[in-house]
């Protein structure tokens, strides 16, 4: 892939690095040229000074043959712009833009700018962290109605197969964590002592979904 960057700061520094040790080709754009020295000696992308918005700019970084454009610098009505450039008048599909204030980020990403509204997210991230589970979700779509929970498998459902758990709890469960690694259920799969399940569930049925999880099947048979 050939990724754009719009801002040099950490983030962005941090992204090029990581997309070039991953083979990809970067260019990377900040209207301060001294940005440029968090790449370190090792960056063997394209520095471009200017503004990611500027078409020329983005016309020098390779955006013609971009696979992805990334907005990540400070400042929101910026990195707005330039994810709308990108995307609309460059035709890229792969576009994220960075977003501070939250409700704008919102209203972004229904017009299919992906968006990372790094206020809520941290905060998100915290919240995860410090109330009991299941209060707060891995995961919500940007609508509300979606969201993906982790939580570990009650005893009542030890050896009961995953189908008859999604069916009664309404929720799918998106993969467990068995023994340090990662699996897909099928309709066969019967869940076992220290399972963590991946599950994703209307947020309207949150509440009844985490009832049936914890007390178990209605029938065991």
């Amino acid at each position: 892939m050939h990724v754009v960057i719009m801002g040099c700061g950490r983030v962005g520094s941090t992204l090029a690095r990581s997309l070039e040790d991953r083979n990809h080709t970067v260019s990377i754009i900040d209207n301060n040229p001294d940005a440029f020295r968090r790449l370190g000696p090792s960056f063997n992308g394209d520095k471009i000074t200017g503004y990611g918005f500027d078409q020329a700019v983005l016309a020098k970084a390779g955006i013609a043959r971009a696979d992805a454009f990334a907005a990540v610098s400070s400042g929101d009505n910026s990195n707005i712009i330039a994810a709308r450039v990108a995307r609309e008048s460059f035709g890229i599909q792969q576009v994220v833009a960075r977003i501070y204030d939250p409700g704008r980020a919102e209203v972004y990403q229904r017009l299919g700018i992906t968006t990372v509204a790094t206020v809520k997210w941290t905060a998100d991230q915290v919240l995860r962290r410090i109330l009991p589970a299941g209060a707060e979700p891995d995961f919500r779509d940007p609508s509300g109605t979606i969201r993906l929970d982790q939580l570990p498998i009650s005893e009542p459902w030890i050896g009961q197969r995953t189908i008859h758990l999604q069916e009664q709890a309404r929720v799918r469960i998106a993969w467990i964590d068995r023994l340090g690694e990662g699996m897909l259920p099928d309709k066969n799969t019967v869940l076992q002592e220290g399972d963590l399940l991946h599950v994703v569930i209307r947020e309207e049925n949150a509440a009844a979904a985490y009832t049936v999880i914890e007390t178990g099947p209605e029938d065991k048979n």
